[in-house]
């Protein structure tokens, strides 16, 4: 493939991203034209992607078409959901959407069906969670579980948490679920006062079952559970890849439930990962719901034109603002509480994907790759960064409104509106602000530029279904546009190099654990000093 400089698009979107900075192609004059709304927005079902105020024209929006022909990107797509090894670095396929493919067509890797090992797993899963909710499956003690506590790091955490915060207003299987990440201990001391010991289930996620983090605090976990006189193998379930050490008989737990090299971990909430917390905590049947709705939207990112597929467009448009249009950065505002953890989830999930330096065959990729993603939930994010959004340095915005919120039943009025239609003015008000802005040549620090870019996604609910679209539309979208940059979305190895380097201290740090009077290399003198802070306990 062509590095994106390379293309025949590339200088042509040049030319029109110096025609879009001119006085006459501000962003209040292109929404006002008529049909501008119907003619920059498209729906892929029940979910609407509105790009009416970014700053294109019908003449932009040709090229970036042009560009994702010339790259591809149909065909691409529609390789990657096929088996083709497009994690090329790794030699593996890139099949998250395999784990919710409901489809009766098989899915190969080198002429194996992959299909017949994720139908199964779905099927353990559905059977599990049934006998713990049953409560066929129970503690050492013979209680009841009532808490669930999912230890894992990165995508063994964000992803899950993510859905189950947004559909946590269905969860009615009498089970809390909390996440133990961090291997900071204050992490796991407080969580530890929240639950029964007795009534909880512990579930381990990691594929390789090697990882520092998770690893510190499953022997953590077990060391606890075991100095309580419970028994670990009555309390803790493992998620991870088939023969590893999590996957042991020798070590007997509850159960275990495999994932596949296949899955990368950001990609990874659709299958045993998300599926066994989330299947505890709201029943498998949500669950499944959930799988389905992520499932329709990759059919239509694999089947749809590039000008009627709305994660291929958005995925254009985040190329246009990033290598044409120059922003840097990219604000994700869901107005909607119960999506509040989803912007940490696309955090990792599109910097971890592609913020990468070389091309799928090794060249410098010619072009900034990647953009910056942060968010909070709306308001909430207008009383924080809205002043830098409106009058310091632009970014574009993903505004994500909910037409009908978890809980209807609350109607009370204030200034003549319901909370919900509070926030539904403010979710209209802020993209139009951000796009006309307001002259005020009298108080220069009452002046609003505008012509500050954003889309729109809408949703009807917050059902499992739309959870699964939503999920699914901004996964498609990061895959795309590592296909316009012909990098590779799939491997991580940035997070490597600082990984290996704590290894060498963490040396240090047992051996003066083991011995009082072990001197710490001076050859560094500033990791030294950190050193002799942690021991010393003072400053």
């Amino acid at each position: 493939m062509k590095r994106i400089i390379e293309t025949n698009a590339w200088p042509v979107l040049i030319d029109h991203a110096k025609r879009m900075g001119l006085a006459e192609n501000h962003l209040q004059n292109l929404i006002a034209a008529p049909g501008r709304f119907d003619a920059f927005s498209m729906k892929a079902g029940p979910f609407l992607y509105d790009f009416s105020r970014q700053r294109v024209d019908t003449a932009v929006m040709n090229s970036l078409y042009d560009l994702a022909r010339e790259q591809k990107l149909p065909s691409r797509f529609k390789e990657m959901m096929s088996g083709s090894r497009v994690n090329v670095t790794e030699k593996r396929s890139a099949l998250h959407t395999a784990s919710r493919n409901f489809s009766n067509e098989p899915v190969l890797i080198d002429g194996r069906d992959v299909m017949p090992e994720n139908t199964h797993v779905r099927k353990q899963i559905k059977a599990f969670s049934q006998k713990i909710h049953s409560g066929e499956l129970r503690g050492s003690t013979g209680k009841r579980f009532s808490s669930v506590v999912a230890v894992g790091i990165g995508g063994s955490y964000l992803g899950p948490e993510f859905v189950a915060t947004a559909l946590k207003g269905g969860a009615d299987k009498g089970i809390r679920l909390h996440f133990l990440s961090n291997v900071d201990i204050d992490c796991f001391g407080a969580i530890v006062p929240l639950i029964d010991l007795e009534a909880t289930l512990w579930i381990i996620i990691s594929k390789s079952y090697t990882t520092t983090e998770t690893m510190a605090n499953a022997n953590q976990v077990i060391a606890f559970v075991s100095g309580l006189g419970l028994s670990p193998e009555k309390h803790i379930v493992t998620v991870t890849s088939k023969g590893s050490p999590g996957d042991d008989s020798a070590n007997p737990v509850l159960a275990s439930f495999h994932m596949f090299d296949y899955i990368g971990g950001r990609y990874s909430v659709t299958s045993a990962v998300g599926g066994v917390p989330l299947s505890l905590f709201l029943g498998y049947d949500r669950f499944e719901s959930f799988l389905k709705g992520a499932a329709e939207m990759d059919i239509h990112a694999a089947s749809a034109a590039p000008e009627k597929n709305a994660p291929l467009t958005a995925a254009l448009i985040g190329i246009w603002n990033n290598n044409f249009l120059g922003y840097p950065a990219q604000g994700l505002i869901p107005y909607s509480s119960a999506l509040s953890r989803f912007p940490a989830h696309v955090q990792q999930l599109y910097m971890e994907s592609n913020g990468k330096s070389v091309t799928s065959d090794g060249q410098p990729t010619g072009a900034d790759t990647g953009m910056i993603i942060f968010g909070e939930p709306g308001t909430n994010a207008q009383h924080s960064f809205f002043q830098l959004a409106h009058q310091g340095r632009p970014f574009p915005i993903d505004f994500i409104g909910v037409i009908h919120p978890h809980y209807r039943q609350y109607k009370n009025r204030s200034k003549g509106v319901t909370n919900h239609q509070e926030l539904w003015a403010n979710f209209i008000a802020q993209p139009q602000a951000l796009a006309c802005g307001r002259d005020n040549a009298d108080e220069p620090a009452r002046n609003f530029s505008g012509n500050r870019p954003s889309s729109t996604i809408v949703i009807e609910d917050l059902s499992p279904e739309n959870i699964g679209r939503l999920l699914s539309f901004y996964e498609a979208r990061t895959v795309f546009e590592a296909f316009v940059w012909d990098i590779n979305p799939f491997d991580q190895f940035g997070v490597e190099l600082g990984k290996t380097m704590a290894g060498g201290i963490r040396a240090e740090i047992a051996a003066a654990n083991e011995d009082p009077g072990h001197l710490f290399d001076d050859r560094d003198q500033i990791q030294k000093a950190y050193l002799e802070m942690l021991f010393s306990g003072n400053l």
